[in-house]
Order: structure tokens, then C-alpha cells, then sequence
């Protein structure tokens, strides 16, 4: 894997910081307008201590793209009661001799740097995105989602294009992002041209968390081919949030290489026009399959401070 910009200069043992960007521990080289939303908790069991969030990463490139290590960049920080952001930089660019990972990458890093330096920014993910973008000087574009819990158990998530989060509380989703798109596979993104999404474009939530609760939060690598459902079983099965997240990621990529997989991809081009031949469908066909991409998962467990 090619060695990311600014790795070096952010030590892993600082108490506000666990990773920037894909590490080998977390990769298996084997293998769209602004809305705001508001999930309430149970009535049954209302949040009452200071919560956090205990965090497990896992990133699997696109198989062509596993010598460098892939696309997407991720940022998880322990600051307040956490804060998590995936961003997925758009291929695109490698057509014109950019490396599509460096745009994403430095976005991540300036997460950071503002965090560190700005204390007013840690309650708006909107505002944090927007001063990050401004700061990035790469060239390239990509799709970003920034989460970030407070004590208090409200988790403010800001999101520009199809990265995505899911709440799952006592076996059931109770909260989903949307993704943004100006058509199909074409998401929002903020972009180092003038032409481009900013911040203000991002969709803005917020939800009520209680203690228990699962964060699932991913590249569209992830949510294109695994269905709520499924995300749902395994974090059932695993307890542990870095099982949960290596789990879910090998899932999406065991999906994404199969041809027969109706996958959520499969589905949402088909609603959009997008299918096999007339002649295909007298045969009983239909476009199916999963989408090869870069995957990137994180898994937060809400718990008590």
C-alpha cells in the first residue's frame, strides 16, 4: 500500500486520535439537497449518563486497486464522545494523471488539524466540513460523511453525496442517511473546481443515541451491496466492533463480485431505466450483480462514558 500523506506527522498514541487513513491492520489484501432529520430514542429507556462511542475500522480496496491501498480515507478521533468520517474520492480523476486518493486523504487530515486547534468547531460537522474543504489544496473530488457524538448521546452528522450511516438499535435500523445524486452513480462531492458541492449542500441530521446502540458508517462500497437487513444480522452476530466491521466489509466484497447478487446497486439502476436487453428480459433476465468498489466500514458501539 502506498504511504498516505500527513501519516507521519500525527502520532497514533495521541489521546484525541486513533487513524486517519487505511493501516494494514485494517485492510484484507486477500480479498445527493440539504435536509435535517431527528431520530428520538426509546421512550423505555431514556439516555442518562455521558455516552462515547468504541470504534472498530475496516477498509477493503477495489481489487484492482489493492497495491495502493484504494480510494477511500477515514478519520476517527476519541475527542468529546467521538467523532467518525469516511470519505471516498472519485476515480475519475486517474484520467487525468491525479491520484484520486490524495483529494480525500487531506480532507481527512484537516479534520483533524481544525479539531485541534478550533474547539468551537466540534459541535458542527457542517461548519467542520466546510473549513476542511476550504483547506484542502489537492487536486480531486470526493464524496464525505462526518458524524460527531456528544457526551450527551446527540450524534450530528453532516453528508455530502453517498457515504452513509445507519443507526441499529435492539435489532432494528431506526435511523438511515440518504444519498445525495444528481443521477444515478453520480453523488454529490465536494471538489477541488469551482464546479462542486461545498457544505452548505450537505445534508444535515441529528440523532438521539442511546447506550447500545450500533453506528454503521460507510462508503457507498458498502451500502451499494449489502441491505439493511444484512448489516443488521451482523452486528447480532459480532460483538466485538472490529469483528462486526471486518465482517461486514467481506461481505460487501463477497457481494460485489457476484454477477447472480441482486444487490442494492442492482436494484436502484433497474428503478432508474437501467437493465439488460429487450431480448434479455423475454428470457426472463434482469440486470443483476454487485458494484467492485472500494470499501470502507466503520462500527461504533455506544457506551458509557
Amino acid at each position: 500500500m502506498a504511504v498516505p500523506i500527513f501519516r507521519a506527522l500525527i502520532p497514533k498514541s495521541h489521546p484525541h486520535f486513533h487513524y486517519l487513513f487505511p493501516t494494514s491492520s485494517g485492510v484484507d489484501k486477500n480479498s445527493k439537497k440539504k435536509k435535517c432529520l431527528f431520530c428520538a430514542p426509546s421512550q423505555l429507556n431514556p439516555l442518562r449518563s455521558e455516552v462515547s462511542i468504541s470504534v472498530g475500522v475496516h477498509l477493503i480496496p477495489h481489487p484492482k486497486k489493492v497495491d495502493t491501498g484504494g480510494e477511500d480515507a477515514f478519520f476517527v478521533s476519541k475527542r468529546k464522545g467521538g467523532v467518525i468520517a469516511v470519505a471516498d474520492g472519485v476515480s475519475g480523476w486517474a484520467e487525468k494523471d491525479v491520484d484520486p486518493a490524495l483529494f480525500p486523504q487531506e480532507l481527512m487530515a484537516n479534520f483533524y488539524y481544525l479539531l485541534e486547534e478550533q474547539e468551537e468547531l466540534n459541535n458542527d460537522p457542517q461548519i467542520l466540513i466546510g473549513k476542511a474543504h476550504a483547506a484542502t489544496s489537492s487536486i480531486g473530488s470526493a464524496t464525505v460523511i462526518l458524524a460527531m457524538l456528544e457526551r450527551n448521546g446527540i450524534l450530528k452528522i453532516a453528508n455530502v453525496g453517498d457515504c452513509g450511516l445507519r443507526v441499529i438499535r435492539e435489532g432494528r435500523t431506526v435511523f438511515s442517511t440518504s444519498p445525495q445524486e444528481h443521477s444515478f452513480d453520480c453523488p454529490y462531492q465536494l471538489s477541488s473546481e469551482i464546479v462542486g458541492q461545498t457544505y452548505l449542500d450537505a445534508m444535515v441530521s441529528s440523532v438521539e443515541l442511546m447506550e447500545g446502540d450500533t453506528i454503521i458508517m460507510g462508503s457507498d462500497g458498502l451500502f451499494d451491496n449489502v441491505f439493511d437487513n444484512e448489516i443488521v444480522s451482523i452486528i447480532a452476530r459480532y460483538k466485538d466492533v472490529d469483528e462486526a466491521a471486518k465482517a461486514l466489509a467481506n461481505l460487501a466484497s463477497t457481494h460485489s463480485m457476484d454477477l447472480n447478487f441482486d444487490s442494492p446497486y442492482a436494484l436502484e439502476a433497474r428503478s432508474k431505466g437501467f437493465d439488460v436487453p429487450k431480448w434479455k428480459k423475454v428470457l426472463g433476465k434482469k440486470l443483476t450483480g454487485g458494484k467492485p468498489d472500494d470499501i470502507t466500514v466503520i462500527v461504533g458501539q455506544v457506551v458509557s462514558s
